[in-house]
């Protein structure tokens, strides 16, 4: 089976035009039919109908078509990682990362980036888990750091570096419950002001339910919500709101005195757990080493 044949058999497919996908492949028509044919042979089945100028794909040619494109997607890597070493680069990275992992990487790994590889080119992506899922198995991104608990288990991610991180509550420095908390505080006390969160899994959500009741449930108990931690951190650091969520994240504003932990009589005992998700089978560029060894020494509390 010849890879260039299955490429033109993409363009077939994408396209749905022989002319189209010839004049995308740079070749004429008869060459891109016979390479058609010649795969159609090899597979011992027809691939697509010809029916007038409509071109359908038969079932033989959709049950080929994702092995194809992933065949043709690794020969493609392979090709340019191979080149990459031989000329003694890195590669380009193009990584996802959820909210926790969004406040406590990006801007280190884009600082570390230019000052140690400064030739790499790196682009950092937000957004749902969904959409970047998605992205990842499109090979529009080569890694994601995100929450396992938002991700479904398939034969396609692969799973590395689990590391499992503290949550809590944080508020500013001087906040009025500090003075009161000698013991800890009960948990009625924080809803007296804001809340501010990401949007929570059902299994956080049921965790905080175990732990502190049904007025826990974010549904009710979350009055600001959004997707950028450190957004969320700085309303907090300006007001009485109290965040909810990764303690890690909020290391900068506790290191520097602004933020402060709240001590709780029952403490919150959950924890997010964070994965770099790769697609299984993917040849993985030489930079991704660099990633993954990053992502090791700064993913703690």
């Amino acid at each position: 089976m010849n890879l260039r044949h299955l490429e033109h058999w993409l363009a077939l497919a994408d396209t749905g035009s022989f002319s189209r996908a010839a004049e995308k492949l740079h070749i004429t028509q008869s060459a891109l039919s016979r390479s058609i044919q010649a795969l159609e042979d090899d597979l011992g089945g027809l691939l697509v109908d010809r029916v007038g100028k409509k071109n359908e794909l038969t079932p033989l040619g959709r049950s080929v078509l994702e092995r194809a494109r992933r065949i043709v997607h690794e020969a493609q890597e392979l090709k340019q990682g191979a080149a990459l070493l031989q000329q003694g680069g890195l590669g380009a990275l193009r990584v996802g990362l959820g909210s926790g992992p969004g406040a406590m990487l990006m801007t280190p790994w884009l600082v570390y980036m230019a000052k140690h590889h400064p030739t790499v080119q790196v682009t950092v992506s937000r957004g749902s888990t969904e959409l970047q899922l998605t992205q990842l198995r499109e090979r529009q991104l080569d890694a994601l750091v995100v929450d396992v608990r938002r991700v479904e288990a398939a034969p396609d991610l692969m799973m590395t570096q689990v590391v499992e991180m503290r949550a809590g509550f944080v508020c500013r420095q001087g906040h009025p419950l500090l003075g009161g908390a000698v013991e800890g505080l009960p948990f009625d006390a924080l809803l007296s002001y804001p809340i501010a969160s990401i949007q929570l899994s059902q299994e956080v959500a049921r965790l905080l339910v175990d732990h502190y009741g049904p007025q826990a449930n974010p549904a009710q108990m979350t009055t600001l919500q959004c997707e950028d931690i450190a957004s969320l951190l700085d309303v907090v650091s300006q007001t009485d709101a109290i965040y909810l969520g990764i303690v890690g994240a909020a290391r900068e504003g506790l290191i520097q005195g602004r933020l402060v932990e709240l001590p709780m009589q029952i403490p919150l005992k959950g924890q997010a757990r964070l994965a770099l998700i790769t697609l299984a089978g993917r040849t993985e560029l030489p930079v991704m080493s660099v990633f993954r060894a990053f992502v090791q020494n700064h993913l703690s509390d």
